[in-house]
């Protein structure tokens, strides 16, 4: 498994982050560049991970068409609650929706809102190239980058019928087109035992979970629409 680097979204004259990820693994560059949209896969946690990296110091974020974001979930993920907008449900306009907020906030998550059409998968490309925003979409998208997949995933925590769920070890694959053509992988918790992914030891080494020592906290996200 690759060592992770420092991941942060990266722009000719923008602002890098800088907190190790261990999603460096699997993203080109180690990096998540602004102006570009990235897949989950259909993967829920993996999208938070992906989002918590390309909202990182506290950047605002909105999430369009994901009623099943929980607010529990996403601040275990690393994302700033306040910072945080949610359009749960933003009907047959979704496509003028996305093109408003790629224009305003730095980063955007799309859940299962249908297909765009290549035209406005062409015009949303565009804009979040000179907006320098990110999409971030659970399922698959058109104009992605990167795909990211999650693979051999199993619950770790419960044993002969008691315990409680610590974490989720998974391996996240991912390819894409241009500079993100070369294949990736790298064996992750996601979510680990305090929600947040991290680095999963080798299968041939197992370690042992444990929780985090402090409970952050968890402000309610405002929901729009």
């Amino acid at each position: 498994m690759a060592v992770a680097e420092p991941v942060a979204i990266e722009q000719t004259g923008g602002v890098a982050g800088g907190s190790a990820s261990p999603l460096s693994a699997v993203l080109p560059g180690g990096r998540i560049r602004r102006g570009t949209a990235l897949s989950a896969g259909g993967d829920l946690p993996l999208l938070l991970a992906l989002a918590a990296e390309a909202a990182v110091g506290g950047a605002g974020w909105a999430a369009v068409g994901l009623p099943q974001l929980g607010a529990l979930a996403a601040v275990d993920a690393g994302l700033e609650l306040s910072a945080g907008l949610v359009v749960d449900a933003p009907g047959r306009s979704w496509t003028q929706v996305l093109a408003v907020l790629l224009e305003t906030v730095p980063v955007v998550l799309v859940g299962w809102l249908g297909q765009a059409p290549d035209r406005v998968v062409r015009r949303l490309s565009s804009i979040m190239r000179r907006s320098g925003s990110v999409l971030l979409a659970v399922d698959s998208w058109p104009g992605a980058e990167v795909r990211l997949q999650v693979h051999n995933a199993r619950w770790e925590g419960v044993g002969d019928g008691y315990g409680l769920l610590r974490g989720r070890r998974v391996t996240v694959s991912a390819s894409g087109r241009g500079t993100a053509a070369a294949p990736r992988s790298a064996d992750l918790w996601l979510p680990g035992p305090g929600g947040a992914a991290r680095a999963a030891a080798p299968a041939s080494n197992p370690e042992v979970l444990h929780d985090d020592v402090a409970a952050p906290q968890r402000p309610a996200l405002r929901v729009v629409g």
